[in-house]
């Protein structure tokens, strides 16, 4: 693909359009960007082959299928050309107007590249406008242009009545329609605000770190911005002469340790640049995670790595540190635009409304920001961080041996700096969060900082190994106890860009939930305590949080643990924890939780299984999961469970979707596929429903699709009734109210021969197999498979 022509058409010292180049990586980004040249039209935009290939559409797409609406093919466009939004001067090619009108992903219905040169393309579409099935089919004529016709298949996002572009005239971007772009100054939208000037000055070789102050609550007032707090490591770009190195808070050099982002920043058009963010690993959801960072780098896996830059202190021969936060961020986001290196947007919004939805989003926090503050070294009231859960960096002043694996670590003994004391002040110990793989290294890593006397103010118990105070831990826990010592700890990782002296309590997160009789035993057999239970709900949140925030929950309440009185709970009772969640569908309270508060206060609830709709209080109305539940009869035998769950992954394939599997912590098997919220609960029904009714007559002597116990001896039943409205399926990492103290795991399709059902406990070292879970989503448009022959 070439972007000759497109260049050819454009004096770019005259037109702020980006020049672009071919990507090397592949996408599947589509755009439509509404624009006022000499007349209205849509320019509608499929990435491939590394450009976009472009057609305008002058009257625009229609969501009927009778309409066949003209697109003429233009020439291919850069990829940054997505991000256009603003003017483009008189006298150029395309003068006028562009907003972003649509954007989202295109997925093609069969060779993309062969239907594009036989000139008939078919694909989805899944927009923010736009969706469902659409043709590009080119014209037979002598032309010289090239004509096509786009149209929109029937199916369930077509409509013969209404028109969508009056429905919908806005940017999807800005919100704004072309009136209130078009007085800008050509370029790129100006909505930003002033940009950065600075002052003349020469490069500093590095610039400590502003940093955040901690409070409990954000503040509040029209005069702070909002960001996204980032669970990585903090770096400093430095870019100058074409090079570029990534500096940590320290000013250590960690270019190497991170792939090829240095060159990102080295290909910025800049002479010379500081720019100040946070390198990170994200999870499908798009909550980054410090304990998937660091297992990348263990692994010498970089291809995951994202950098998020949030402020800029220095460009092209100036210094803009005294300049206001929000002109220095107008900034950084123009010379981003065109770039790998992620942006970190900012919210309006009163603070508490950002925060409780980024806890929503499993995310670790927020930083507010005073938005006309300079940029400050140190730790100061301009910038102020409240977290989801308490979290922080601790020193390691020694570890207590495992009982049940040699050479390995069993916990981490912590502390912190303290200006009142001498040495470390002991806050406790960690012992969850390490993988038996985990607590070897950490045992091999300490061996050399073995010593003999206490690095803390005082002795502690005669089965501590004591180690010389220089690496630093970062852990979640709940809590502090009025003793100063750390409440339903979980380890995340080693912080390697953080000197061991510089770590100090941070004080708000004070004690929000308080277990009462933290020694009531749930599960008898195993002795599992109510702290047992708080302390795995805390090792786990990263994993469990996207399964069981924000949505309806039912729970299995059992006060006196699994041998005493249960009952299943869907509405709030008398006294409910203030940090569960109570809201209401169709004027009837619900159950919910918005943060690792609110599942520390459903143990405290005593609630032993934690069963969540398969939809979010964003749209209760769509399901964004399918959960086929296969359980068996009496004798039914494992192999069978297996063997069903292969079956309905494969149907599942056949209709487009990704099959993600685990086990029930009963008897039996989940087979969940992530959805794209589009398909309503009656439509998600009939299709798993007709899934499960084929499946029946397919294999009458393997499966059954009705509930009757008297049908279900020998064979496994597909139960389909989990997706419809109202109906809840344990969640993925919830325990089980059963003996044994089982828990709900994924688990990889190739290691269901080697498992059992109930294998993972409260105490086993979890698999974490759904990387990409939330990714793999897809609408549902497809009708279930007929006859098929079942696996044996």
């Amino acid at each position: 693909m070439s972007l000759q022509s497109y260049r050819k058409m454009r004096d770019f010292s005259a037109t702020s359009e980006p020049k672009g180049r071919v990507a090397r990586k592949k996408g599947n980004s589509f755009v439509i960007q509404k624009h006022d040249a000499r007349r209205l039209h849509y320019d509608f935009r499929l990435e491939m082959e590394g450009v976009l290939k472009s057609w305008a559409v002058t009257r625009g797409p229609s969501l009927n299928p009778e309409d066949k609406r003209l697109a003429v093919h233009v020439e291919d466009h850069p990829l940054e050309y997505g991000t256009f939004e603003g003017t483009i001067p008189k006298g150029e090619y395309g003068a006028g107007t562009v907003i972003l009108w649509d954007r989202g992903t295109w997925t093609p219905i069969g060779d993309p590249v062969k239907g594009y040169a036989k000139g008939h393309l078919e694909f989805e579409l899944s927009g923010q406008k736009l969706r469902g099935r659409w043709h590009l089919v080119r014209m037979q004529t002598r032309e010289k242009r090239e004509n096509w016709l786009l149209i929109k298949a029937d199916d369930q996002y077509a409509r013969k009545k209404g028109d969508i572009l009056k429905e919908e005239p806005a940017s999807v971007s800005t919100g704004r329609d072309l009136p209130e772009v078009e007085d800008e100054p050509p370029g790129w939208s100006s909505k930003d605000g002033p940009l950065a000037q600075g002052k003349k000055a020469a490069m500093p070789e590095f610039i400590k770190p502003m940093l955040a102050q901690l409070q409990s609550k954000p503040p509040s007032g029209d005069k702070w911005v909002h960001e996204i707090k980032f669970d990585g490591y903090r770096l400093q770009a430095h870019v100058i002469g074409g090079k570029a190195a990534l500096l940590t808070r320290s000013g250590h050099d960690w270019t190497a340790k991170f792939g090829d982002m240095a060159r990102k920043f080295a290909e910025l058009a800049l002479k010379s640049a500081i720019i100040d963010g946070e390198l990170v690993v994200e999870s499908d959801a798009g909550a980054s995670g410090f304990s998937a960072l660091q297992a990348d780098l263990a692994d010498g896996r970089d291809d995951r790595f994202i950098f998020y830059a949030f402020d800029l202190m220095y460009l092209d021969g100036h210094d803009l540190r005294d300049e206001p936060l929000t002109a220095r961020k107008a900034s950084l986001e123009r010379i981003l635009r065109t770039s790998d290196i992620r942006y970190s947007s900012h919210f309006t919004e009163t603070g508490e409304m950002v925060l409780r939805h980024a806890c929503r989003m499993s995310l670790e926090g927020i930083v507010s920001k005073l938005a006309d503050a300079p940029y400050r070294s140190g730790r100061g009231r301009a910038w102020v961080k409240s977290k989801c859960s308490a979290r922080q960096e601790f020193v390691v002043g020694g570890y207590v041996p495992s009982q049940a694996q040699a050479d390995a670590i069993g916990s981490l003994v912590l502390g912190v700096h303290d200006a009142d004391e001498d040495g470390l002040r002991h806050v406790g110990r960690v012992g969850t969060g390490f993988t038996r793989k985990g607590a070897a290294d950490l045992f091999r890593r300490l061996q050399p900082l073995r010593r003999k006397t206490s690095p803390f103010g005082e002795k502690l118990a005669p089965e501590v190994v004591y180690t010389t105070p220089e690496l630093v831990a970062e852990v979640d826990f709940s809590a502090w106890t009025a003793d100063g010592h750390l409440r339903h700890a979980a380890f995340r990782g080693l912080r390697e860009d953080k000197p061991a002296i510089e770590v100090t309590r941070e004080d708000p997160p004070k004690a929000r939930i308080k277990l009462t009789h933290p020694e009531r035993i749930y599960w008898p057999d195993e002795q599992v305590t109510k702290e047992e239970l708080a302390n795995y709900y805390t090792r786990v949140w990263p994993q469990i949080a996207s399964f069981i925030v924000n949505r309806p929950l039912a729970l299995l309440r059992c006060p006196d643990g699994i041998d005493g009185p249960r009952f299943f709970q869907k509405h709030p009772w008398k006294g409910i924890n203030s940090s569960i969640d109570q809201p209401k569908d169709k004027g009837e309270a619900l159950i919910a939780i918005s943060g690792l508060d609110g599942l520390i206060a459903l143990v405290q609830s005593a609630a032993l299984e934690i069963h969540p709709w398969g939809a979010t209080f964003e749209d209760l109305e769509r399901p964004d999961m399918i959960i086929m539940d296969l359980d068996p009869g009496e004798g039914a035998s494992w192999d069978q469970i297996v063997a069903a769950a292969t079956e309905v992954r494969q149907r599942l394939t056949d209709a487009g979707l990704t099959a993600f599997v685990k086990t029930s912590g009963g008897k039996g098997l989940h087979v969940v596929s992530p959805l794209k919220p589009h398909a309503k609960w009656p439509e998600v029904k009939a299709f798993t429903k007709a899934m499960a009714m084929a499946m029946e007559s397919d294999a009458p002597d393997l499966y059954v699709a009705t509930i009757t116990k008297s049908k279900r001896k020998g064979k496994v039943l597909i139960d389909y009734l989990r997706n419809q409205r109202g109906a809840t399926a344990v969640a993925a990492y919830s325990t089980r109210a059963r003996p044994g103290a089982a828990v709900s795991t994924p688990v990889e399709w190739e290691a269901l021969s080697q498992i059992g059902p109930a294998s993972y406990t409260v105490r086993s070292d979890l698999p974490e197999p759904w990387d990409g879970f939330r990714k793999a989503a897809r609408p549902l448009t497809f009708r279930p498979s007929s006859r098929r022959k079942a696996t044996s």
